[in-house]
């Protein structure tokens, strides 16, 4: 009996002991596996930061070549404006040059005997001068009389006032800062208290700001008697119609009324409000009516009430420039291009075009297609990464112009892309620009 438990205890023992050794293998073989497998990880992990130093290796190389290449052109501009400088020196003041050439053609016109034998002069023009050089000295004369004038600057800027809407941000607010500089009275109206203090913690003194909303004829009505107050009987020298919006933009089957309403009410309705409230205040000082209109008040390049404000923005200024022509008083039309401003800011343009995406049918929606809005907000990228400028005072400075010279002109186009595309594809024929938007925007799922 006993030895019949021994036995049975030995095989317990040893089943035991083959238990934990079972044990102890596998536990041995999954360390290894979780081994490797951690090895295998380690090495992939390794191989991949090669590829990525790889990478970082090449961009780096490549920005230093950009750097190079930006440090020469930089050197090449340094170059340019130096020149351009030595230029000017050379050139000197614009008035002693028109004086001297003055002299000249008066020294020629004694020499010929002008004034007393008019017969003298018609003959020696019949023999000796071509249609083509009589023509050249015209145009010539004519060019240096315009840069003359177009040079020519008003005096006692210091007691002049200045009214500037959507002083906020954007154009409005730097040309305030500039104004301020110039030792204009600024009369900035900003939409927002911050917009306001903002303003007024970059400037100085004679810089003073109220709440405008130009949608509102009570605030237009109490923008103008604090104005009546500010000027007294000088008058307002310049009226600066700047506030605008954009949004919403796309195409033209998206918008409902209301879409149209609201851009219209700022950069239509709220241009004419202001400008026929602040009138009298600018005919009295014979003064200018400065209004910002657009490119695309040339060229209808998207739907929405965009484009249709600034074509009213460009007739009604002319329409004004007309009437008043009689008083002495100045209406100026700025055209920027595109710019980096709140107006181009992308996230608010896709966050409206989403909306208007949104609360289309099924049906029209449909006829697009679904990869149509993804498309569009694409191109919208694409257009304004590549043509909008950084630069604000290309802008800010035709607004200076319009206000400090003495003969102003009617239009100013701010803006390489103004000058070089969207004005002269203004002249072009209606069907140049429709291929031309045909070509650049999407096309729709269910198109002919």
């Amino acid at each position: 009996m006993l030895s019949r438990l021994l036995k049975e205890h030995q095989a317990k023992q040893n089943e035991r002991k083959e238990l934990q050794e079972r044990r102890r293998r596998e536990a041995i073989a999954a360390a290894t596996c979780l081994t490797e497998a951690l090895v295998d990880h380690l090495n992939v992990g390794v191989a991949q930061a090669y590829v990525n130093q790889r990478k970082l290796d090449h961009e780096v190389k490549t920005l230093q070549v950009q750097a190079s290449q930006f440090a020469k052109q930089t050197a090449q501009w340094s170059n340019m404006v130096e020149n351009f400088n030595q230029a000017l020196k050379e050139i000197g003041d614009v008035e002693n040059w028109a004086r001297s050439i003055e002299m000249d053609m008066r020294t020629i016109a004694t020499a010929l005997e002008i004034t007393q034998e008019p017969e003298t002069m018609y003959e020696y023009l019949s023999n000796n001068c071509t249609c083509t050089h009589i023509l050249g000295a015209f145009v010539l004369l004519w060019i240096l009389v315009w840069f003359y004038r177009d040079n020519l600057e008003i005096t006692k800027v210091s007691e002049k006032h200045v009214f500037v809407t959507g002083c906020d941000s954007g154009f409005g607010h730097l040309l305030c800062k500039r104004l301020d500089k110039r030792g204009f009275h600024v009369l900035a109206g900003c939409l927002t208290e911050k917009g306001a203090d903002d303003l007024k913690r970059a400037t100085g003194p004679f810089l003073k700001t109220c709440i405008l909303d130009v949608t509102s004829k009570a605030s237009i009505q109490k923008a103008l008697e604090w104005t009546k107050k500010e000027v007294g009987d000088k008058g307002l020298w310049g009226l600066v119609n700047n506030a605008g919006r954009s949004l919403p933009m796309g195409p033209s089957e998206w918008m409902k009324i209301e879409d149209f309403e609201s851009t219209l009410k700022v950069n239509m309705t709220g241009v004419i409000e202001m400008t026929m409230n602040f009138f009298p205040l600018v005919k009295k000082a014979r003064g200018r009516v400065v209004n910002v209109a657009s490119v695309l008040g040339r060229v209808a390049a998207n739907g929405g009430g965009y484009c249709i404000s600034k074509f009213a923005v460009e007739s009604f200024s002319d329409c004004l420039r007309r009437d008043i022509q009689n008083f002495g008083v100045n209406v100026c039309i700025i055209e920027p291009g595109f710019f980096k401003t709140q107006v181009t800011s992308l996230d608010p343009i896709e966050r409206e075009l989403h909306r208007l995406w949104n609360q289309l049918t099924p049906e029209v929606k449909e006829s697009y297609g679904d990869k149509y809005l993804d498309k569009y907000i694409k191109i919208q990228r694409l257009i304004m990464n590549t043509i909008c400028d950084s630069d604000l005072s290309k802008v800010t400075r035709c607004m200076e112009h319009a206000l400090l010279a003495v003969h102003p002109r009617t239009r100013y186009s701010a803006g390489w892309d103004a000058k070089l595309l969207w004005i002269p594809l203004s002249y072009m024929p209606a069907c140049v620009v429709d291929i031309a938007l045909k070509l650049v925007l999407p096309k729709p799922a269910k198109s002919v």
